[in-house]
């Protein structure tokens, strides 16, 4: 993907890292719930029963719901609607009862607003698109629907972002980031969902100079539009910032001080940004040495703790970006025993842990919890392939990429599995493979995709 050096990886094995379509020291449960209350304060709506863009309202793969059901067998977990889907790996947002799901079909990206209670379709609003993907997984978007104050923001596989009115669909402004800021088409296309801060949409871009535009991903160059900071309003450029290419990481936003700042993890470092000054705090290099390498995992932040974590090489790391100059808290050192590395999903903290999917390939994956303040591996479960956690109600609904759908309780005791979907018969969900979008949980329904297709459930009784 995003020549080479031997490494034996085939692109299945890397795309993983994409889809959907991160931190030091934190020691007593006091200081967990005093950074949750600032982590709050960065989300642009209310952190309510809604889920406005990727990973949930706080950007961390939490719901404040609670009350769920936690039976799942024989049919208790009951399918409210399902819909067919076009190419894509993400899943979708919702807002004010409205469900957003982007998909592609026929060199069309399409963006769907639906009724989250019933799946009837509201509008449509579809673009046109050329894109091929360098490693054969199919063309359809790889981020989620942002949506904030009545605009949805919608980043296509090919670069290109609009922002539209949630209510009929109409666009308020576009922006060709390919053509605008010479991107170069790196492995699989765009794979980084865009965030909100305050009147600015940022959004890493990874563009090139004039002179690279005909070489191949591997000896491009940057020019200086790793991450490019926008008037949400209105499309105007503000800034530009970070020389760097873009990764598959999306941007998360972190306390310093009084300050907000972002925090990308681009394709060779991870960087801070001064969002209201426009210009870079501090970088770390932090990639795997393999040409085939790539970050998508986003950044765990908590406060100015960020914790970082892939599957090709370092594995995990925990800084303290407090200031200009970021601190190790620690990391991994040994690559054949690393506390977590993770492919493409983003761990989830909580109560002093972190927990995920570890393993780079299917066969050698596990769902583990790891102290986040030490990298201490509390807990493993081999035995279900790679998948994403969400959090809801103290539990974990996981999704693994076959389809299997659980309800785990969130504990650094052990795994302890509470509930396994089956229908009336027995059956799993039978969603096709790859099942790669977290689980998605809003108004007390909870939604998932396979390769083709979306399906809400009724999580709360």
């Amino acid at each position: 993907m995003q020549n080479a050096t031997g490494f034996n990886f085939t692109g299945v094995q890397i795309f993983t890292l994409i889809v959907a379509c991160i931190v030091p020291q934190i020691s007593a449960s006091t200081q967990d719930e005093s950074v949750a209350t600032a982590e709050q304060q960065l989300a642009t709506q209310d952190a309510s029963k809604s889920w406005p863009g990727f990973l949930g309202p706080n950007r961390d793969g939490r719901s404040s719901e609670t009350g769920i059901l936690k039976d799942w067998s024989n049919g208790k977990l009951n399918v409210l609607w399902r819909r067919k889907l076009g190419t894509g790996y993400s899943l979708g947002s919702t807002y004010e009862g409205k469900y957003f799901q982007l998909d592609a079909i026929d060199n069309e990206c399409r963006l769907f607003c639906l009724d989250e209670k019933s799946g009837k379709e509201n509008w449509v609003f579809k673009y046109g698109f050329q894109y091929k993907d360098t490693y054969g997984f199919d063309d359809g978007p790889r981020t989620t629907p942002l949506i904030d104050d009545g605009l949805i923001y919608i980043f296509g596989v090919a670069g290109m972002l609009h922002c539209v009115d949630a209510n009929d669909g109409k666009v308020v402004w576009k922006v060709d980031t390919q053509k605008k800021f010479g991107v170069v088409q790196n492995f699989f296309g765009v794979g980084s969902s865009p965030i909100i801060a305050g009147d600015k949409l940022v959004v890493m871009v990874g563009g090139s100079p004039e002179s690279d535009q005909s070489k191949n991903v591997g000896d491009v160059g940057a020019n200086g539009s790793g991450v490019v900071i926008f008037d949400k309003k209105t499309g105007e450029v503000l800034n530009q910032v970070v020389d760097d290419l873009a990764s598959y990481s999306s941007i998360n936003l972190y306390r310093d001080g009084d300050e907000t700042r972002a925090v990308a993890w681009m394709r060779e470092k991870v960087v801070g940004i001064d969002l209201e000054a426009g210009k870079q705090l501090w970088s770390f290099p932090y990639r795997a040495r393999k040409f085939e390498s790539v970050n998508a995992s986003t950044p765990v932040v908590r406060g100015s703790q960020v914790f970082l974590c892939e599957s090709y090489g370092p594995g995990s790391i925990l800084l303290n970006v407090a200031g200009d100059d970021p601190k190790v808290v620690w990391q991994d050192k040994n690559i054949r025993n690393r506390s977590l590395a993770t492919h493409w999903n983003t761990p989830v903290f909580h109560e002093g842990n972190i927990y995920a999917c570890n393993g780079e390939r299917p066969n050698n994956s596990d769902i583990r919890c790891v102290e986040l303040k030490t990298g201490k591996v509390q807990w493993k479960k081999p035995g279900y392939g790679r998948a994403s956690l969400t959090f809801v109600d103290d539990h974990f609904v996981v999704l693994d990429e076959s389809g299997s759908l659980l309800l785990i309780k969130a504990t650094s005791e052990k795994f302890d599995l509470i509930t396994e979907y089956s229908d009336s018969a027995g059956k799993k969900l039978s969603l096709k493979s790859p099942c790669w979008a977290a689980p998605v949980i809003s108004n007390g329904l909870l939604f998932v995709r396979g390769k083709d297709e979306l399906v809400c459930l009724q999580l709360k009784p």
